[in-house]
């Protein structure tokens, strides 16, 4: 197999670490520019089939080593594709979605964290199916959005036009419909609540196939994202019980079967492709958005030697599998070893299909298709950022890393913002670690000390990074209420905000939402039944309503509520027992 390198040596990192700096974004663009490009003109443009999983590990497949685990079809297209070793994503789930749509660090889209209102897109961020709707693609998409479940925030406002998707992070969260599961789910089609009889991955899976045959004699780009393996770990018997009979916990075994499952939809997939005869001008891609979650039951999963877990900077948490086959111009087989990242996809996907980068959108990534391409091709060395911590903006040295193709610069604490911040960030600054990946890809010696210098370029490299991508701040956008686009609208805890707002029983958040229109709207409060008498609360800008509610029930009504078209924080209470609770969702309707 041919092998393709970064071709790093330490004056490529010094030179290199400069123009990789945000002051001289331009100069390394201009060097990746200077790289030959792929020229699809002339030539049908190709189809993209885009698959991500949820959860799935860098060692979840056969082909990194994992000897327990069943995924022989995705064994067979590794064998058939381009792999990239070393691709980075975010440590989580939105972080991870939010760049691979738009090309961008995810801290300049609004999206900061996964819930409370922290994973909604802002609107007018640009997405790769917009640039390919653009185009004549037709799109869309199937499983896990995770950027926005309201107008203006869904999958048909980003340039999908069709969606087949479950609400917030996954099946059975509090976005979703109460008692939602992967079996037999209620699924959103083009924005509308349907009832499904099956298996998730299966029905997602069902769901691009018959896009791909409805648009076979025309470009069209599918997103496959399964919230599979993510929690909660639902899947059949038939798939858990030969985990099982290996000896493994309930808990791995679930997440193999789940693998396993998609391993067969993934089957399913290119066979239709293959049958359609469209195979050598499609595009397909395979990565996941995150390391694999980890629990103290989970010691018999096997990690390829790369250590952490989902949620840090850790090379199990941001190292993902990543392979794409295109028989009509890559080589089946290459390992190419020059890291990449989640930011590159929009790039790489719109040279491939013979299209230029929007002008005035900065997009962070790089086009991969020279290094995926060509085997000899001069490749520059650049610095890859991670970062992910709880909160409501982003905090800077708070959980971080600096990936070059050598070296990697960590600050793994997830330090407390509001605990003595001073003495926290004193403390990450003195204790960073520096792991040279070409020799230690375990990172197991922190070789900090002996590199003082490169310890300081990536440190500065990083802060230059933060200021930049947080230069618009981390205001959330605004839940639209009154328009035609959707009503009524329906708040849930996924999108509450605020320092109580959490999912627990006795939670209390609100919603930051925009009325676009003055008018009369009710206002439906639901809840958890009620135990003994208690009182509903509405507040909106000057309106505060509050009525008694009945024992034993779990919805209110403020009816005819006239709105003032404004922003404004809208918050919705029960109280009881001197107690003030959150509800679980807020019906807004437009009369």
């Amino acid at each position: 197999m041919a092998e393709i390198t970064g071709g790093i040596t330490r004056r490529d990192f010094i030179d290199w670490a400069g123009k990789a700096a945000i002051g001289s974004a331009a100069a390394l663009a201009a060097d990746f520019q200077a790289v030959p490009r792929v020229c699809a003109q002339g030539a049908k443009r190709p189809n993209i089939v885009l698959v991500m999983t949820d959860d799935q590990g860098y060692g979840d497949l056969g082909c990194h080593g994992n000897t327990v685990i069943r995924t022989p079809n995705l064994d067979a297209f590794a064998k058939e594709s381009v792999e990239m070793t070393r691709f980075y994503v975010s440590p989580v789930c939105a972080p991870t979605r939010a760049c691979l749509m738009t090309g961008r660090y995810y801290y300049r889209t609004g999206v900061v964290d996964t819930y409370l209102g922290r994973a909604m897109m802002r609107p007018d961020e640009v997405t790769i199916a917009e640039m390919l709707r653009d185009a004549g693609y037709a799109t869309g998409i199937f499983g896990k959005w995770h950027l926005g479940d309201n107008y203006p925030l869904r999958p048909s406002e980003q340039g999908f036009g069709e969606s087949l998707v479950h609400n917030g992070g996954g099946i059975g969260q509090p976005s979703d419909p109460p008692g939602n599961m992967y079996f037999d789910p209620i699924l959103k089609h083009n924005n509308v609540d349907k009832k499904y009889s099956g298996y998730c991955t299966d029905i997602f899976t069902d769901g691009a196939i018959g896009f791909i045959r409805q648009n076979r004699d025309k470009p069209f780009f599918v997103y496959l994202a399964t919230n599979a393996p993510h929690t909660p770990l639902q899947i059949s018997d038939e798939y858990m019980q030969p985990y099982l009979s290996k000896g493994l916990n309930e808990e791995t075994a679930r997440i193999y079967g789940m693998v396993t499952n998609i391993d067969d939809n993934f089957g399913r997939l290119l066979a239709v492709i293959r049958s359609l005869g469209i195979g050598d001008n499609t595009i397909v891609i395979f990565l996941t958005d995150n390391g694999p979650q980890l629990s103290a039951n989970q010691d018999d999963r096997f990690n390829a030697g790369l250590r952490g877990r989902k949620g840090g900077v850790y090379e199990n948490g941001i190292r993902v599998p990543f392979f794409i086959r295109w028989p009509e111009k890559l080589r089946a087989g290459t390992k190419v070893s020059a890291i990449g990242s989640h930011i590159d996809m929009v790039p790489t996907m719109l040279d491939a299909c013979g299209l230029s980068q929007p002008e005035d959108i900065t997009i962070d990534g790089v086009d991969l298709m020279p290094v995926l391409t060509g085997p000899d091709t001069y490749w520059p060395d650049r610095t890859l950022y991670a970062q992910w911590h709880r909160g409501d903006e982003g905090i800077l040295y708070r959980q971080v890393a600096a990936v070059s193709q050598r070296y990697k610069l960590v600050q793994p604490r997830n330090f407390e913002q509001d605990i003595d911040m001073d003495r926290n960030v004193r403390d990450a600054l003195e204790n960073l670690e520096l792991y040279d990946l070409q020799n230690d890809p375990a990172e197991s010696q922190n070789i900090a000390g002996q590199h003082p210098t490169i310890v300081r370029e990536m440190l500065a490299g990083y802060e230059r990074w933060f200021a930049d991508v947080s230069a618009r701040g981390f205001a959330p956008p605004r839940i639209q209420v009154g328009t035609p686009h959707e009503n009524p609208v329906i708040l849930t805890r996924q999108d509450w905000r605020g320092p109580a707002a959490g999912w627990g029983e006795r939670d209390l958040g609100y919603w930051e939402i925009l009325v676009t229109e003055t008018g009369t709207y009710d206002i439906k409060l639901r809840f958890a039944p009620l135990d003994t008498p208690a009182e509903a609360h509405f507040r909106f800008g000057r309106i505060h309503l509050s009525a008694p509610v009945a024992v034993k029930s779990g919805t209110f009504t403020f009816p005819s509520v006239k709105l003032e078209a404004e922003p404004g924080r809208l918050e919705a209470w029960i109280r009881q027992k001197n107690e003030s609770v959150g509800v679980n969702y807020v019906d807004v309707l437009r009369k």
